[in-house]
């Protein structure tokens, strides 16, 4: 990165926070996370790392991740933990990644069977150093493949990158027929240079496009961090957007910054703008809509997917289904 990327970028961040109107103080009591380690996250802890697994809980810090693990669940992290991608809110490392491990999907399968899981999301590092018609979309498919082989019953959710809106990569994805097909635009348009270098709006609104009309029984997914310096108007004219994207499931959350090296927030919102929006989104048309300060993409992603799935048991399917849980 250059001075004048930087300087860029900073000026975005700063005129951000001018748009605003409200400077960060101390972290309010609404985005603490009170759970503390267990005997049963420590002993998932060790279990991931025997097989040789990731989780992003764990790589990005996630605030609810001794919740998730105490339940026995974790969001599964493919392609390693390095990131080639130098994302500004986001911890997971940034370097050169190791090579892919062709036997990683049937660990992951075989930690899903083992603990019992029912519903597994599965996400995965930027991987813009693989071939352009590959960038991890071979791992994912070949995951859904082992997991459909190791427990049948198992419904699976991915949270991909944007495989720089490949679509040979996207279809692959989505041939492989995941249950849920998240992918997060995690921001608005205007602060894309300093939040997400690399990534394009415009292209993530493809890629959510593309597997709504490849994979009509897909339930689609995306999701926005809040604190950044958007503005309401802004926010809502991304949840428009997505839903002229196809986009069924939403989540919105509290961006936290990791560490002092990431972004700074711009302002905490008080969970009743959190209650707000939610309302919001859900006239929108939106299936499914998680908003709260410690909302993150896979945070109660099983009981929101059993939601949809019990109406999806009333008789519809695809669109029409989707069409009945609004």
């Amino acid at each position: 990165m250059n001075r004048t990327d930087l300087a860029e970028r900073e000026a975005a961040l700063r005129e951000g926070l001018r748009e605003s109107g409200t400077r960060p103080g101390r972290l309010p009591a609404h985005c603490r996370s009170d759970a503390r380690p267990t005997p049963a996250v420590h002993a998932l802890q060790r279990e991931l790392r025997e097989r040789g697994l990731h989780s992003v809980c764990e790589e990005a810090r996630c605030p609810n991740r001794n919740k998730c693990f105490t339940s026995g669940t974790a969001t599964f992290m493919l392609l390693g933990s390095v990131c080639t991608r130098t994302c500004r809110f986001c911890n997971v490392a940034t370097g050169r990644p190791d090579p892919v491990d062709l036997l990683e999907p049937g660990r992951v399968a075989g930690a899903a069977r083992d603990l019992g899981l029912q519903h597994v999301v599965v996400t995965s590092v930027n991987r813009d150093d693989l071939p352009p018609d590959d960038q991890g979309s071979l791992q994912f498919a070949r995951t859904i493949a082992a997991l459909r082989a190791a427990a049948p019953s198992v419904t699976v959710e991915v949270l991909t990158p944007d495989f720089q809106g490949c679509a040979a990569a996207i279809d692959r994805v989505v041939d492989a027929a995941p249950d849920v097909y998240n992918h997060n635009v995690e921001t608005v348009p205007r602060l894309y240079r300093s939040v997400r270098p690399g990534a394009r709006y415009e292209r993530s609104l493809e890629l959510l496009a593309r597997v709504r009309e490849r994979g009509p029984e897909i339930w689609t997914k995306s999701g926005l961090m809040l604190g950044l310096g958007e503005t309401r108007d802004e926010v809502l004219d991304v949840l428009r957007d997505l839903r002229r994207a196809g986009v069924d499931c939403l989540t919105l959350g509290q961006y936290l910054r990791p560490t002092l090296r990431h972004l700074e927030v711009a302002r905490y919102l008080d969970p009743a703008e959190f209650d707000e929006l939610r309302g919001e989104a859900e006239a929108l048309g939106f299936a499914h809509v998680a908003s709260g300060p410690l909302v993150r993409s896979s945070f109660h992603a099983e009981a929101a997917f059993e939601l949809l799935r019990q109406r999806r048991r009333q008789g519809l399917s695809g669109a029409e289904a989707r069409d009945a849980e609004v």
